[in-house]
């Protein structure tokens, strides 16, 4: 297995109990973070190693990233495993999977490439790549298939683990933050690039947020190994005065907030399913920008909008994302709580449709395609 950022790492997590359950000496090995090691993963190098986003940014990173895939494809092929399985990182891991696929092993992804949002020209490497691949939302399969490309709809991991109903009071509890006070997440990535663009941003906003609304309160999580810059920024900028910084946790985070700022990524959906409002923005250098909006899709970014086909949460993209747009967007949800019950209603209806029996379901897609290969 391959899991490249801090999602991927999670993602697996919650699906590899049950291929440990139905193969009790299953071998689990390659590049994953902290929560896969937990459950006993064999990490050959660290994920964080792979979490580079944007195109200059991944070049500035190159030479490093195709050297790990080389000398990981090297190990792979001296002692071929039954079975690879990407888990999102689609650029690494279709390049992988299909030098492995070409010499007969069996190869998944799991993690549909959004080549419904951007990027279409995809679909062929991802027919040459993988033998099947598994999929979290359930328009992707029929997508896929008209593409010749076998795919299941597995559910996603998160809407399982994620309550229908999270507890606000015992999150603000664990935290130390009075039911009265208010309290915005902030949530900037856990990709370095990400955090250096988007926490100065959201610490901007946050301090705009405090004129408005004296006594509010802000928490970060921050992503795992990724403490030291955000400490590192804390010097750098002006911080809001009740800030709480949070070593992960991000689940605490959004079960306890009353709205969130959220750079686009998985932790939209994660914000989604704990029914907190919040306010998508991003941010990335100019030149990465212009080459991703030409292959832009979709009029949505943020996955809850894309999966409701519409805006029921404000995007601020590239110039859009100021620290005064991104108060007032936040000052709306705190001062609008009719509008706030609506879209949570969505996000109830939402989790609904995301929740399956996911674990079941990857262990069964994986048996079969082992017994394919046998």
């Amino acid at each position: 297995m391959v899991a490249g950022e801090a999602s991927g790492d999670l993602l697996a997590s919650l699906v590899i109990p049950g291929l440990q359950s139905h193969w009790a000496d299953v071998a689990l090995q390659g590049i994953g973070g902290p929560k896969m090691k937990a459950l006993g993963f064999d990490a050959w190098w660290p994920q964080e190693k792979l979490a580079v986003r944007g195109y200059v940014e991944v070049l500035r990173h190159y030479r490093e990233i195709t050297g790990i895939r080389k000398s990981l494809l090297h190990r792979l092929l001296k002692k071929p495993p039954d079975l690879f399985v990407g888990v999102d990182a689609p650029d690494f891991n279709l390049e992988l999977a299909f030098a492995l696929k070409s010499r007969g092993i069996a190869t998944m992804q799991f993690v549909c490439p959004s080549v419904w949002a951007w990027r279409a020209e995809r679909l062929a490497k991802i027919r040459q790549s993988v033998d099947h691949v598994l999929c979290l939302f359930p328009f992707e399969p029929p997508l896929l298939h008209r593409h010749g490309i076998a795919a299941t709809f597995v559910g996603h991991p998160l809407a399982n683990s994620i309550p229908l109903s999270s507890d606000n009071a015992l999150a603000r509890q664990s935290l130390g933050v009075s039911s009265h006070q208010k309290l915005i997440a902030l949530l900037p990535g856990s990709r370095t690039s990400e955090i250096e663009h988007m926490t100065p941003l959201f610490f901007a906003a946050a301090r705009l947020l405090e004129k408005q609304y004296p006594g509010v309160g802000f928490v970060l999580p921050v992503a795992p190994g990724q403490m030291q810059l955000v400490k590192t920024l804390q010097l750098r900028f002006k911080l809001p005065q009740n800030l709480i910084l949070l070593s992960g946790q991000s689940h605490t985070a959004l079960a306890a907030a009353d709205a969130a700022m959220v750079a686009s990524g998985t932790a939209t959906l994660e914000a989604a399913l704990f029914k907190c409002p919040m306010v998508i923005a991003y941010h990335m250098p100019w030149l990465s920008w212009q080459i991703m909006r030409r292959k832009r899709l979709q009029a949505w970014v943020g996955l809850p909008n894309i999966l409701c086909q519409d805006f029921i949460v404000p995007e601020l993209l590239q110039e859009q994302a100021t620290p005064f747009a991104l108060a007032k967007e936040i000052s709306v949800w705190l001062e609008t709580p009719n509008l706030v019950e609506k879209v949570k209603m969505r996000f109830t209806d939402l989790h609904k449709q995301l929740t399956q029996d996911t674990s079941e379901l990857v262990t069964e897609a994986v048996n079969k395609i082992m017994a394919s290969h046998a």
